[in-house]
């Protein structure tokens, strides 16, 4: 039988993970009849909770579990990169722990794959969350497609099954990687299913507004030179108007009319290009810091231990 390798990292999830469990063993009877067999991978990625016990629990009553923890939190897009160093599968799935995307696709992504598709990805069509959240995501995903991938779904995705063929892509991805977003970047073209994501009804959201600005500037940065190309542009306009406005200033002297120049607009002026070129210079030095992350040979994540 072929082989479905499930990827899951866990973070607080210990109310979920029992749910989850019993979702996923009906979908793997579901998946015996396709032929495919499966392989549970989960992460720990550091959670302060019971997650763990209950990923051990888990691992009682389905001994070939893989559960991996981590000594302390990394981040979910590392968690991932770091259940792929267990893939073994034929193709490969990414599922978040929560429940808002439900397990019960894994059937027909199975069945895309089965049919030839190597890459595979569920498009949310809409989300039962805050209007808050609703709001904070239309806008990432509108600044992704306007800033790195034109072509990236609109409405974003977390589930993806993959061909074995990615692997060796997703392993070997940069630190500063987004996985998504990678899978994409590749080039193969995307069957795509849609869904509506769920509330949460289980736990709590540990998806910070801090931690949501930095994975918009890790995709951004690490996926396009866009940013550094809108600078040069502003600095290009603003030279520009500063070489017109000296050419009206000297046009005013010979005509003998040079105005008294305003102390506010001066101020004005200065403190908005001042404030111009730091942003610029913050811009340049998040590039370099993420070069620095690539060459410090750091490691991405830490294994505490393996069961």
């Amino acid at each position: 039988m072929k082989t479905l390798s499930i990827v899951v990292p866990v973070y607080h999830n210990a109310e979920s993970l029992p749910i989850l469990f019993d979702r996923l063993i009906a979908v793997e009877h579901q998946l015996s009849t396709l032929g495919l067999q499966v392989e549970l991978i989960f992460v720990d990625d550091g959670s302060g909770d019971a997650s763990l016990e209950e990923l051990l629990k888990i691992k009682q009553r389905r001994p070939n579990t893989k559960v991996i923890k981590l000594t302390r939190n990394f981040g979910a897009n590392k968690a991932l990169k770091c259940g792929f160093r267990f893939v073994t599968g034929d193709c490969f799935l990414l599922l978040a722990a929560d429940l808002q995307d439900p397990p019960e696709l894994i059937p027909e992504l199975a069945s895309r794959w089965l049919a030839g598709s190597r890459f595979t990805i569920c498009e949310r069509i809409g989300r039962d969350d805050p209007p808050v959240t609703r709001f904070l995501s239309a806008t990432y995903y509108r600044l992704i497609r306007m800033l790195v991938m034109p072509e990236y779904p609109s409405g974003g995705y977390d589930i993806a099954l993959m061909d074995k063929c990615f692997l060796g892509y997703m392993q070997d991805a940069s630190k500063g990687s987004y996985t998504h977003l990678l899978g994409y970047w590749l080039g193969f073209k995307p069957e795509v299913i849609h869904y509506h994501r769920e509330s949460r009804t289980h736990g709590k959201s540990r998806w910070t507004l801090r931690k949501k600005i930095t994975t918009f500037l890790d995709v951004m940065l690490g996926f396009s030179v866009r940013p550094l190309r809108l600078m040069a542009a502003v600095g290009v306009l603003v030279a520009t108007m500063s070489f017109v406005y000296g050419i009206v200033i000297v046009a005013y002297a010979l005509a003998g009319d040079t105005p008294v120049p305003g102390f506010a607009s001066i101020v004005a002026l200065l403190a908005f290009l001042l404030g111009l070129v730091i942003v610029m210079l913050g811009m340049i030095g998040e590039y370099l810091a993420r070069i620095l992350d690539e060459i410090n040979r750091r490691p991405e994540v830490v294994i505490d231990e393996v069961y």
